[in-house]
């Protein structure tokens, strides 16, 4: 059984950083591709960044390069590191994994089947 556990959420004032991890146990970390979307009050889900099994990223437009998402194969571990937070990226973070995702689709929620339990991220303006 596929299991996804983040970490690394908090309270942050605007202009700082947080560095999410997600531990993926019990599937093909290898060939998945992972990463991460986010939920703020009141809207829908959102793309944030994945990582393929070739380690190449896709971010969506709002990270601005402040965000960089990388992957440790040892550990089974995705990170999410985020710079220059805006009150704007507070949310619920969850972690995604799958090994099926087709490269048009990584950007859709509905392509991911594990998803984390997700973790706070607020940013106080």
């Amino acid at each position: 059984q596929v299991q996804l556990v983040e970490s690394g959420g908090g309270l942050v004032q605007a202009g700082g950083s947080l560095r999410l991890a997600c531990e993926i146990s019990g599937g093909a970390f290898m060939r998945s591709t992972t990463g991460w979307f986010r939920q703020a009050p009141g809207k829908e889900r959102e793309f944030v960044a994945v990582t393929n099994r070739y380690r190449q990223p896709t971010y969506a437009d709002f990270v601005k390069g402040r965000f960089t998402i990388s992957r440790d194969s040892a550990k089974s571990t995705v990170y999410l590191q985020m710079n220059s937070l805006e009150p704007e990226d507070t949310g619920v973070y969850y972690c995604v994994a799958d090994e099926h995702v087709i490269f048009s689709s990584r950007r859709m929620s509905a392509a991911y089947d594990y998803w984390g339990q997700g973790t706070q991220v607020t940013v106080s303006s």
